[in-house]
């Protein structure tokens, strides 16, 4: 039982690091997609993306 206990600890610590950097790689790619957003519409000069809804109305995208 003894022996039993370092490799749980080690795994739950393994998966939360995995499933943590999961979550940054998933916040990385909003940020950039973001960012890239940002940068074409001050170089357009718009002042929001549009995009289309179910309904066909065309409104501003929500992040």
């Amino acid at each position: 039982m003894a022996d039993l206990m370092p490799i749980l600890l080690f795994g739950l610590v393994g998966a939360a690091a995995y499933f943590g950097y999961q979550q940054m790689q998933r916040d990385a790619a909003r940020v950039s997609e973001r960012n890239r957003r940002s940068e074409a519409e001050m170089r357009t000069g718009a002042q929001g993306t549009l995009v289309r809804g179910e309904d066909g109305v065309f409104r501003l995208e929500r992040d």
